[in-house]
């Protein structure tokens, strides 16, 4: 049975990408259509320019479409940019009966209290994970739904984020006449795409290597114990190609791609490119080995920066599955052997086949669509809970009277009319009051 359709909206540093997909009878994410611009309104993930980021998510929006042929109302948005973080926290909640069965209920409240956790001015929790659960001082428990206890706790992965940053982005999905349904954190949703459920158990750092930023994600034993987002990227190494070689962006970003590498010493002092004069000026001729020798430096930057959030973590000895790098800047070469030689941990770069369906574009394969891909595998499963809760209130209803039970039908049709509520329903709803509030009649 194929699922509903999901959208997933990737707003990048250098493109946003608009998917279209359903789930398949074979539990594989079928790609119906896909659009890509250019972004000319995003600097470092975060929205610099508010107009001209509404003119590049029309357009993706449209190609999507065109491509699809479904027209394009609710999507799930990826955050990332320098001003997300994250830390740890425990819940709990005392039980007035243990003999009862703990409930989906409960464990919501539970998740609901974090979002009352005070925070510095400006900051907002933008997303609550649940990690594991606490029964009476029994832990470790990921299903606590049916057993019996009096203390209930859970251990939570917080992400906070800049509250004028998200209501910028916000802002951006309503003036292009979409709706967001969930607001999820990019390294999150790149790891649904290529990271499999082995590799999350036995311990593995996601590092999404974007145009603004690099996002970090580590798992073990199934549950995100870290995540961070280094505020360099793809974009800053074409920069210093450009300052380096002293030739135009254009020019530096076409060289990066073409014939970039990240060692140095697998080029040659012999190979040489030429690179078009400026209006009538000789041609401008680089060495590989030099380009390389540029790109080399700021990405084992970025690599010491990555290896010391994993060991900021307190992971490190415990990543036996190493590293997976996807994103756009995982495309350049040698950047796999790069990482291991810095790191010292085995590497791989993470391509979202493995969730895709077989006939599927070979585009749609490349590390760069991750995100867009894990929105939206993300959006599906998050989908699917919400409706498996909503079949069980019914049930549960089914076992009362009759008439009560017709009231509470048109009231969870009406929830989801409106929006399919997550763990980002409540910081949605406030951007939405805040939406309106600001809005002139």
């Amino acid at each position: 049975m194929e699922s509903e359709i999901i959208v997933g909206l990737d707003i990048g540093t250098t493109k946003i990408a608009c998917i279209v997909g359903r789930k398949n009878e074979y539990g594989k994410i079928e790609i119906l259509g896909y659009g890509k611009t250019e972004s000319i309104g995003v600097k470092r993930g975060v929205v610099a320019n508010i107009e001209n980021t509404v003119q590049s998510i029309r357009r993706a929006v449209q190609l999507a479409e065109e491509k699809s042929g479904v027209a394009i109302k609710y999507v799930n948005v990826g955050i990332a940019g320098q001003h997300i973080k994250s830390h740890q926290h425990r819940g709990n909640i005392m039980r007035e009966d243990d003999e009862k069965e703990i409930t989906t209920a409960e464990i919501d409240s539970l998740t609901q209290n974090m979002y009352k956790l005070s925070m510095a001015p400006g900051e907002e929790i933008i997303d609550v994970i649940p990690q594991d659960y606490i029964i009476d001082n029994e832990s470790g428990i990921t299903e606590p739904v049916g057993m019996l206890g009096h203390n209930l706790e859970a251990n939570f992965h917080i992400i906070i984020g800049q509250t004028a940053s998200a209501k910028n982005i916000y802002k951006c999905i309503m003036k292009s006449n979409l709706e967001m349904i969930n607001l999820i954190l990019e390294p999150i949703a790149s790891a649904e795409a290529v990271l499999s459920e082995e590799e999350k158990e036995a311990g593995v750092v996601l590092v999404d290597i974007g145009g603004g930023t690099t996002d970090i994600a580590i798992f073990q034993d199934k549950i995100i114990r870290h995540s961070a987002v280094i505020p360099f990227g793809g974009d800053i190494v074409t920069e210093d190609v450009k300052e380096g070689c002293t030739i135009i962006k254009k020019h530096a970003e076409e060289l990066k791609v073409k014939f970039g590498s990240a060692l140095a010493s697998e080029n040659r002092d012999d190979e040489v490119v030429a690179i078009p004069g400026l209006r009538g000026r000789p041609p401008k001729e680089i060495t590989l080995k030099n380009l390389a020798s540029i790109i080399q430096a700021r990405m084992e930057e970025i690599v010491e920066q990555i290896f010391f959030e994993i060991k900021n973590s307190g992971f490190e000895k415990k990543l036996i599955a190493g590293i997976v790098l996807t994103g756009g800047g995982a495309q350049l070469k040698h950047i796999d052997q790069l990482t291991e030689f810095t790191t010292g941990m085995a590497t791989r770069i993470g391509y979202p086949n493995e969730h895709l369906a077989v006939d599927v574009a070979d585009e749609m394969a490349s590390p760069m669509y991750a995100t867009g891909i894990g929105l939206v595998i993300e959006g599906i499963s998050r989908f699917d809970y919400e409706k498996n809760k909503e079949n069980k209130a019914l049930q549960n209803e089914e076992n009362k009277d009759a008439p009560k039970q017709k009231g509470k039908k048109k009231q969870l049709k009406k929830d989801k009319d409106g929006s399919i509520e997550s763990g980002t329903a409540r910081f949605l709803k406030s951007l939405r009051d805040w939406f309106e509030s600001d809005t002139p009649e």
